[in-house]
């Protein structure tokens, strides 16, 4: 076979496993899409007027007080202004990883209930702040978007996809990453990302009668042996 036709027919073949894969989470992907497009049009916009626009479109407190849903809805469709790909990487890691595993409908109340439980909880935070002189007024207006809440709460219910005794350590790394974050940061953003965290493990009862589960040993063992056999190594017998 001429090596042309070869790389031919395995280009194909990983487009159809791509594809596949990108079929099996429609929810992640078509969000994951959606977020190009807006990432685009930041990236097109005069660097003066971006913020004002996130703002538009921020959960802060001026917005959840008189458009609550809409800014909700709002925030979760745009980005910082950052790149796109690192957000091709973590939900195809983690959001794929759980529609996969929990379905679409079960993965979407995890999404959401991160997404707008952590919002009103952290600027409940940062509104009790103002109130007792911890935070100036204009924060109440401050720029408060993007897709981290949501993102915080389905990375720790993945916990409960992993096997034991594995869970114990992937479900600590989770929690130390954010909380060394709260710590050290100690905004209303790190407390709306911890808070994601403990809304994620809570989402529990979802992740009941789920089949399959994530086996660290198991995929090691399995990317050895396929080592193994490419380079023609046999396990001594």
């Amino acid at each position: 076979m001429h090596l042309p036709s070869r790389l031919s027919r395995v280009t194909r073949a990983v487009a159809r496993a791509v594809w596949a894969y990108i079929r099996s989470a429609p929810g992640t992907y078509i969000w994951l899409a959606i977020l190009f497009f807006t990432t685009v049009a930041i990236h097109r916009m005069a660097p003066a007027t971006v913020d004002d626009f996130l703002r538009l479109r921020s959960t802060n407190i001026h917005n959840l007080s008189s458009q609550p849903v809409r800014a909700l809805v709002r925030s979760a469709l745009w980005t910082d202004g950052g790149g796109w790909l690192p957000y091709v990487l973590l939900y195809t890691v983690f959001h794929a990883t759980a529609e996969r595993w929990l379905g679409t409908w079960r993965w979407l109340a995890v999404v959401l209930i991160g997404h707008v439980a952590a919002t009103y909880i952290s600027e409940g935070v940062l509104l009790w702040a103002i109130r007792h002189g911890h935070a100036p007024q204009s924060a109440a207006e401050t720029l408060d978007v993007g897709v981290s809440y949501g993102l915080a709460a389905v990375e720790a219910v993945l916990t409960w996809a992993v096997t034991m005794p594995w869970r114990y350590l992937y479900g600590a790394c989770v929690l130390l990453f954010y909380g060394l974050a709260l710590g050290e940061g100690r905004t209303f953003t790190d407390v709306g990302h911890f808070t994601s965290v403990l809304l994620g493990l809570a989402c529990y009862p979802l992740t009941r009668g789920r089949p399959g589960r994530i086996d660290p040993a198991a995929a090691y063992r399995s990317l050895r042996g396929a080592a193994r056999g490419r380079l023609g190594v046999s396990r001594p017998g």
